[in-house]
């Protein structure tokens, strides 16, 4: 029920550099001709994500879109213990 691992791909209108992208828990970080910034990659969970959107909230770009698509367990990658 939402804590599941999984894929986002986040839009948002504005410019961020792939320097932001530790900053984004390691998000991959692409800027398009439009204006628009996409933020991809894996987040563990509900509150991981709600983090990343209080950041772009904090830095003032509007939110475009959200989009999950739900990994099997088996492609997620987990930090080394």
């Amino acid at each position: 029920m939402g804590t599941d691992p999984a894929s986002y791909r986040i839009r948002v209108k504005g410019q961020l550099g792939p320097e932001w992208s530790e900053w984004f828990g390691g998000m991959s970080i692409s800027c398009d001709g439009t204006n628009e910034t996409t933020l991809s990659g894996q987040v563990l969970d509900q509150a991981a994500l709600y983090g990343i959107l209080n950041k772009i909230q904090a830095l003032g770009l509007p939110l475009l879109s959200v989009l999950r698509e739900t990994l099997p367990s088996s492609e997620f990658l987990m930090p080394p213990t």
